[in-house]
């Protein structure tokens, strides 16, 4: 009867202890959030992240140009001279393209 017991038990055993490897093997290696696909959304999130402290500090940049746009009238002028080509009506502008 213990003998009888040991077998059972023994094979009831190795049969949760191979569904129990065999779920391992199936999360880690070909289940759609396998390893791979872990460890490619980790670099995708530090790419993110980068990129969001790039545009935050792009921002930052752009909200004191603004700030000084809105503030001094030089600037102003200046900007509207850079960007647009503006002139006063008694000079004239030259436009210098650089060649790469």
């Amino acid at each position: 009867m213990k003998n009888i017991l040991h077998i059972v038990w023994s094979k009831i055993r190795n049969k949760y202890f191979l569904v129990f490897i065999s779920f391992f093997v199936w999360i880690m290696f070909f289940d759609e959030h396998n390893l791979l696909q872990h460890y490619q959304n980790r670099d995708k999130l530090r790419q993110l992240e980068e990129q969001e402290e790039f545009y935050r500090e792009k921002i930052e940049a752009d909200q004191r140009k603004f700030y000084e746009l809105q503030t001094n009238d030089e600037n102003l002028e200046k900007f509207a001279r850079e960007q647009f080509q503006m002139k006063k009506e008694n000079e004239d502008v030259f436009i210098i393209i650089e060649e790469k």
